[in-house]
């Protein structure tokens, strides 16, 4: 049975994308409030999270259609849910990486793809949780399952996914590298518990050096483009490349052939979508997830908070890397 509160708002405001381009073509306009389907729930958003493919969908490099309201992570307060919804009800404290324009001050999302939020974790800090979070769990648990004594090389570690990577890495017992643009971001990735840290201009010369020559079990590159080439040449016979990201822009095409040569090496490409395909497996990864926090093993670091109003300048702050762990917008 469908659960609508009667004092449900007709229109909320939303951060609006006109037409494709650069953060000026952020709107902040009164938009109808959405109405959940089947199986979704309607949540009044406590935080949205702001991740690199929201410029990307701004920008034009993603296909979307205009005007358009980004968004796919966000945590809040359920307050209407749809038909055929059993194991949710109005006044849960959910989390999603999987809702729809989430940059606005209600959204809608799947109900089987909600994380429930315990009390003890701020419902902003929650909205670090969702995408960042299930993301570096998905990278090290199973898309290369990162064991005792593996040497893992992280890019961007100071960022949201390669602070809780790093994190996770070394609860796993990997011996953890990661590279970082300033002394402030070595610091970061340092304290997350990353082994070592090194320079852009010269990371992948150390990690053989660090490794006898041998290289990395695993790269995990978020960077893409600006990184890529000597991540691969980093990576030890029969060892992975996991390119799960573009910050710095898509890797060009390139010949296969050059698996081989450098030692029959894997490259995936992999995405959140494919690794949460069911209820179970999402809440098998956030049962992991906040039992870390609970734990202590898991710090999170919401490091940057804009209204929601002012969503340009946080997209100028993303591209820009002047930003830090997790960065989310407030309603």
């Amino acid at each position: 049975m469908t659960q609508i509160p009667v004092e449900l708002p007709e229109n909320m405001h939303a951060a609006v994308v006109t037409h494709a381009g650069g953060p000026e073509n952020f709107e902040w306009r009164e938009v109808p409030v959405p109405t959940p389907s089947a199986g979704q729930v309607l949540v009044e958003t406590a935080a949205a999270g702001l991740n690199f493919i929201e410029t990307y969908q701004r920008s034009g490099l993603y296909d979307v259609q205009y005007p358009f309201i980004p968004g796919s992570e966000a945590s809040g307060t359920v307050i209407a849910v749809g038909e055929d919804v059993a194991d949710v009800a109005v006044g849960d404290r959910v989390a999603t990486a999987s809702a729809s324009e989430t940059y606005a001050e209600f959204f809608v999302a799947p109900a089987d793809k909600l994380l429930p939020v315990p009390d003890t974790i701020d419902l902003v800090e929650a909205a670090a949780i969702p995408l960042q979070g299930m993301t570096a769990h998905y990278l090290c648990r199973s898309t290369f399952e990162v064991k005792d004594g593996h040497n893992v090389f992280v890019t961007a570690g100071a960022g949201g996914v390669g602070q809780l990577l790093i994190q996770m890495c070394k609860h796993l017992g990997a011996n953890v590298y990661t590279v970082a643009s300033s002394k402030e971001k070595r610091q970061i990735a340092l304290d997350a518990g990353a082994d070592d840290v090194f320079d852009y201009d010269n990371f992948g010369e150390k990690l053989r050096e660090i490794t006898n020559g041998v290289g990395v079990d695993v790269v995990y590159d978020g960077v893409g483009a600006d990184t890529f080439d000597t991540s691969l040449s980093a990576v030890r016979t029969r060892g992975m490349m996991v390119l799960f990201g573009a910050a710095s822009g898509p890797v060009p095409p390139f010949d296969l052939q050059r698996l081989n040569s450098s030692g029959s090496l894997f490259v995936t490409r992999p995405s959140l979508a494919f690794y949460t395909l069911t209820g179970d497996e999402v809440s098998w990864r956030a049962g992991e997830i906040f039992g870390w926090l609970a734990e202590g093993v898991l710090k999170l670091s919401v490091d940057e908070r804009f209204d929601l109003k002012d969503a340009a300048d946080a997209h100028r702050a993303l591209e820009s890397r002047a930003t830090t762990g997790k960065t989310v917008l407030i309603p």
